[in-house]
């Protein structure tokens, strides 16, 4: 019994020292990387999983370095960048547990400008609850569709809060309704097909963007004010509001965080094409 517990215990050591390796190759790797990217960090034990989100993240999120870790470890290796949404998966973990509540805490402590994004395996509603209260900015049951998720950290990026609930319709048919706390932001919605499948409906049609505008408004999605869009863009900030104003009357938005969710929900989450120096 007691090579047994012997073995176990090496068996554990070397499993948390392949995740602080896994880590540091990571973070060598962002080192050499652009230092003036906004950074979105993925905390996931598991290889598979993590390596998936990333590859899904990085095709979707345009504009950000994403970088990923197995644990909480590697944290202080990010100091001084611009960190601005950290997405910890907790598995069947109850938002309680002593562990993930030091995560939670460490991570407001070591990153306090960053949102932080919770992966559960649980969708119950006291668990959305007790993360919210927490100071989470997002929920993300694993039961949702990808597509759903997309939207929420989007959401999130643009300063809203992701919460989806589950509704029961008179038919008995299930949907997800997202409660953004973002004042005056879309409430995002996702409709049962009746075979599994999620469809997300947008509000309103939209009015088509120009070029200029659909630069404009990937620069609000990146999070950044007019001057620094004014830089970018090679504009007079005057010139940037007057864009801005546009985009929202042709999103039916209030603000900008409104125009940007909407504009992507409407288009199924496309993207507008990638700022080139002019």
């Amino acid at each position: 019994m007691e090579n047994g517990n012997q073995n176990w215990w090496s068996a554990q050591r070397f499993s948390e020292l392949g995740d602080i390796m896994d880590d540091l190759t990571n973070l060598a790797e962002l080192a050499q990387g652009s230092q003036n990217s906004p950074v979105i960090v993925i905390i996931e034990q598991h290889v598979l999983a993590r390596t998936c989100i990333l590859n899904i993240l990085k095709r979707e999120l345009t504009g950000f370095e994403i970088v990923e870790m197995a644990t909480t470890s590697g944290l202080n290796w990010l100091s001084g960048r611009d960190i601005r949404l950290i997405a910890l998966n907790i598995g069947s973990k109850q938002i309680t547990d002593p562990s993930i509540e030091e995560s939670l805490a460490l991570l407001a402590e070591s990153c306090p400008k960053a949102s932080v994004a919770v992966l559960s395996n649980r969708d119950d509603d006291a668990t959305a609850s007790a993360a919210m209260q927490r100071g989470v900015r997002g929920f993300f049951p694993t039961s949702i569709p990808v597509e759903v998720a997309i939207a929420g950290l989007r959401l999130v990026l643009a300063g809203g809060v992701y919460r989806p609930l589950p509704i029961v319709g008179q038919n008995g048919a299930s949907s997800l309704k997202a409660i953004s706390e973002c004042p005056g932001a879309l409430e995002l919605f996702g409709t049962n097909e009746g075979n599994g499948a999620t469809r997300i409906v947008p509000e309103k049609a939209m009015g088509e963007l120009t070029p200029r505008e659909q630069h404009v408004l990937e620069a609000l999605q990146l999070g950044l004010p007019n001057k620094l869009i004014a830089v970018r863009l090679n504009l007079s900030e005057n010139t940037v509001k007057m864009h801005i104003q546009r985009i929202m009357r042709k999103c039916s938005a209030h603000n900008r965080t409104e125009a940007v969710v909407r504009w992507s929900r409407a288009n199924g989450h496309a993207r507008p094409s990638r700022v080139r120096s002019s």
